[in-house]
């Protein structure tokens, strides 16, 4: 494949956004999900992770980590059933996970939080309106670790797969434009920040657990 072919593909991939990622939908109050039914309005997950880049000498710097790597951070937002809802590439190693999530809910092409609907996060970010945080030294896995290992195992079989069976993409032709954007309607979440109310709720939450 040439250079200009594969930009080709690339370009044609990322066009696919409006119809692969996934649509939150919140928990609902009646959920009878035992891993989600405390969790009414949450519409996922995020979290940031780096990923290996090569750049250019003089860029070096701003791109790596606190551990000497040099990485692109990149937030990824998914729904309950582990699909991405959002993906953010191209923040330099050195940005915090919080600095990445702040620009993320503000940008023209951004991650869109409806009020009263939230995320699950990690201690890299705050507890806050729009997203919530789990207790200092409280991370339950959904999973063993027999199949979180079988989970990764699985989505480098399904990598194959895809390479297999989609070397042409029937779709391409309904393609119209770039961009995975929506136009904007309804109130959504505009800032990044901690909340005591936030907190009372989540004890309150955990109370009712």
């Amino acid at each position: 494949m040439s250079l200009q072919h594969f930009h080709h593909v690339l370009i044609v991939v990322l066009r696919l956004g409006s119809l692969l990622l996934a649509k939150p939908v919140p928990v609902s109050a009646d959920s009878s999900c035992a891993r989600w039914k405390w969790f009414e309005g949450c519409l996922g997950a995020l979290d940031g992770t780096y990923i290996d880049v090569r750049v250019p000498a003089e860029d070096r710097a701003r791109y790596r980590t606190h551990k000497g790597s040099v990485f692109v951070n990149v937030l990824g937002v998914c729904d309950r059933e582990m699909r991405f809802i959002y993906v953010l590439a191209g923040y330099e190693g050195s940005a915090a996970d919080a600095r990445v999530l702040r620009d993320v809910i503000s940008r023209p092409n951004r991650l869109k939080i409806p009020q009263g609907n939230y995320y699950l996060v990690d201690s890299g970010y705050s507890n806050g309106e729009g997203f919530l945080l789990p207790y200092r030294g409280v991370s339950p896995a959904f999973y063993s670790i027999k199949v979180q290992n079988r989970i990764i195992m699985a989505c480098c079989l399904l990598h194959n797969y895809i390479q297999q069976e989609m070397a042409d993409d029937p779709i391409e032709q309904l393609l119209t434009g770039e961009g995975f954007g929506e136009e904007d309607s309804g109130e959504y979440l505009g800032i990044v920040d901690s909340n005591p109310i936030w907190n009372t709720w989540r004890d309150e939450m955990a109370k009712s657990m």
